[in-house]
């Protein structure tokens, strides 16, 4: 949260020394981009003489020497194509170039922070600029406060100002648990929706209900057959009796 005249050093910073970073850029193409060491040797004293400091040139010519580290990387990899393929001649054919507003890393030689004031001081084109606030949350302001560590990067986007800062956070110690619980029966988990939806489950049948047994019946006799005496043959001639039907069913019959 830079006031307007904090706001204009920073973007001309930013302007210099990724300007410096696109000539260092081209140099180290011409040159078969050499070690960083040779590199420094062949770009330090002209980025000296555009008005850099001592860490931002260092840093500038770090940053192209790590550029074309990752393209190489990228390449061996064959991220960018086979060779001969467009990605990966368009990518060798050039140097690589950096935008006006992108990321330049500072070090706490060049970039202090006040905690407790919510403030930062920073190396910029026009000298050191002091009080220039950052906003953040409170849990944000706490890790940086105790495990902030190493460089830290200025970036510009769309008129607003940023830092990201490096944090060292110990890793936490692993939880090994001593038993799991089963998930609950009925339910099973939808694998696009993530909602619970209930399973079809099946229901056994009904048993056959037990014969109810009279109360002459013993319980040795309870499992007998029953005989039940046959009917008597009609004699010959004579018509067979014809019981009554329900009424309904008469019915039914003289409809049809």
């Amino acid at each position: 949260m830079p006031e307007a005249d904090q706001a204009a050093a920073l973007s001309a910073t930013l302007h210099a020394v990724n300007d410096g970073a696109n000539w260092v850029s081209g140099v180290a193409f011409d040159r078969g981009v050499p070690r960083e060491y040779e590199l420094r040797k062949h770009t330090y004293a002209e980025l000296k003489a555009r008005g850099l400091g001592a860490q931002a040139a260092q840093h500038t010519i770090k940053k192209v020497r790590d550029a074309y580290t990752t393209l190489k990387a990228n390449i061996k990899a064959g991220n960018l194509g086979k060779p001969g393929s467009k990605p990966r001649a368009k990518a060798e054919s050039k140097p690589i170039a950096f935008r006006a507003s992108a990321a330049h890393p500072y070090d706490d030689r060049c970039l202090s922070w006040q905690y407790d004031a919510q403030t930062v001081s920073v190396w910029t084109m026009a000298g050191r600029i002091k009080n220039v606030r950052f906003a953040c949350s409170p849990d944000a302001l706490k890790m940086i406060r105790e495990h902030r560590k190493g460089e830290s990067d200025l970036i510009e986007r769309d008129g607003a100002f940023y830092l990201i800062a490096v944090c060292d956070v110990p890793e936490t110690e692993q939880y090994d648990p001593d038993g799991f619980h089963r998930r609950r029966p009925g339910y099973r988990q939808h694998r696009y929706h993530q909602r619970r939806l209930p399973c079809r489950r099946s229901w056994p049948e009904p048993a056959p209900q037990a014969s109810a047994r009279t109360p002459s019946q013993t319980p040795g006799q309870r499992h007998q057959v029953r005989e039940t005496p046959a009917e008597e043959p009609a004699p010959q001639g004579a018509t067979a009796r014809r019981e009554p039907q329900p009424h309904h069913l008469q019915e039914d019959r003289h409809h049809r």
